[in-house]
C-alpha cells in the first residue's frame, strides 16, 4: 500500500513536471508573453501577465484535482467563460502571428489579397461552434 501510494506520487509529479515544462518552454520559446504585451501596448505590465499564467495555472492545477464546490450562481460562469475565452483568443492569436500562420494559409489558398475575409471566417466559425457547443450539448 505504501509502495502503491509513493509510486503514484512519483508518477503525478513526473507528469505535472512533464506537461509544465512543455507550458513554460511554449510560452518562452515562442515568446507569446512579450508579444502579447507589445500588441495590446501594456508591456509596463509584462510581469502581471507572467504571475497571473503562474498563478492560474497552479490554481487551476490545485482546484481540478480535488472536489471543489463553489455554490455560485451560475451566471458566475459568464465572466468567467468570458475571460477564459478572451485568454485563450489571445494566446493563439500571439500564436499563430509568432508562425506568420495566415499570411501563409492566405497565399495556399489564394485569397492573399483578401487576408480579412479569411480571419472573419476563422473567428465567426469558431463563434457558432461554440455557441452550437454550448447550448447543444452542455444544455442537454
Amino acid at each position: 500500500m505504501i509502495v502503491e501510494n509513493l509510486l503514484l506520487i512519483i508518477i503525478g509529479l513526473s507528469g505535472g513536471l512533464v506537461v509544465g515544462s512543455g507550458f513554460v518552454a511554449f510560452l518562452a520559446v515562442l515568446g507569446i508573453i512579450p508579444r502579447l504585451t507589445q500588441l495590446t501596448k501594456t508591456y509596463q505590465f509584462i510581469h502581471v501577465y507572467e504571475w497571473a499564467i503562474i498563478l492560474g495555472a497552479v490554481l487551476i492545477g490545485w482546484i481540478s484535482l480535488r472536489d471543489t464546490l463553489l455554490f455560485q450562481s451560475a451566471l458566475w460562469l459568464v465572466p468567467v467563460g468570458l475571460l477564459n475565452g478572451m485568454f485563450v483568443g489571445m494566446l493563439a492569436a500571439a500564436l499563430t502571428e509568432v508562425l506568420n500562420v495566415f499570411p501563409i494559409l492566405a497565399k495556399r489558398i489564394g485569397l492573399g489579397d483578401k487576408i480579412i475575409i479569411l480571419l472573419m471566417a476563422i473567428v465567426l466559425g469558431k463563434i457558432a461552434g461554440s455557441l452550437f457547443h454550448w447550448m447543444y450539448f452542455v444544455n442537454h
